[in-house]
Order: structure tokens, then sequence, then C-alpha cells
């Protein structure tokens, strides 16, 4: 029963997550890149998109964790890491250049699958690669780090 519960609250926060952006049009190309076009054709409105959501999360989320634990898992799954490395400043520039050169974002990729396009099979195409080219790419630094490390160790000792 748990579990059924689980799965159709799931899916109500993610009908309304695509609801919310096909509403807000961050499923449109065009009005994305006109948001980030900031020089040209400049299109504010989904920076107030933003602003409402964010205004959402400042408010709900600490009244949701001062829960003991949610209500369909047994704990919180909140960031453990705070700072600001190279791989977030990295990520973010990457993820900026790809959101500007394709218009869409992970979340609005998918719910734009509703309006299936070659166009968008291929931005998909190029997120799964993407995305499995950055595991590979940082199993093989962790890899090269913890030689390193035992190196270094090994010429100490």
């Amino acid at each position: 029963m748990v579990q059924a519960q689980r799965l159709f609250f799931a899916l109500l926060a993610g009908a309304l997550f695509g609801l919310g952006l096909s509403i807000a049009q961050m499923i449109d190309p065009a009005k994305v890149v006109n948001f980030l076009n900031i020089f040209q054709q400049w299109d504010p409105s989904l920076g107030f998109v933003m602003a409402g959501a964010l205004a959402v999360n400042a408010i709900a989320t600490p009244l949701i964790l001062k829960r003991e634990r949610p209500i369909f898992a047994d704990m919180f799954k909140v960031p453990a890491k705070t700072e600001i490395d190279v791989k977030i400043v990295g990520g973010g520039i990457l993820f900026g250049i790809g959101w500007g050169l394709a218009g869409y974002c992970p979340g609005p990729m998918l719910t734009s699958l509703s309006f299936i396009s070659s166009e968008l099979l291929y931005v998909i195409a190029a997120y799964v690669v993407g995305t499995f080219a950055t595991k590979w790419v940082l199993a093989r630094i962790d890899s090269a780090q913890k030689i390193k490390h035992a190196t270094d160790e090994a010429c100490v000792g």
C-alpha cells in the first residue's frame, strides 16, 4: 500500500512539475533562448518564473525539513556538499552553454516529449551522451587521483 502511495505522489509531483513548466512556457526553446540572450531580444519573463519557484521553495523546504522524516520515505535526501568547487563552476558553465544552444534544460526537455520532434530527439540523445561521458570522465579522474594518492603515500613511507 505504501509503495502505491509513493508512486501516486511521485506521479502527482511530476504532473504538477510538467504542468508548471508548460504553463510558464519553459518548454519553448525560443522563449528560453530569448531569456538567455540579454544583449538582443531579452525576455525577462522566465526570471519571474524562477523567482516564484525559489520563493515557494524557500518557504516550503524549511517547513518540510522540520519533520522527523518524509511522509513516504525513510529519510530526507539533502546534499551533504556545500562548498563551491571546480566541478560546480565547470558544470554550471557547460550546463549554461548547452541550455543556451539547445533552449532546453533537463526538466523542460522531458516535459517537451509530449511535442515529440526530431530536433528534440537529437537534444535528448546529446543529453544522454553528455551525461554518460561525464560519468566516464569523472570516474577516470577519481581513479587517477586514487593512484596518485597511493603513490604519494608509498613514497613517504
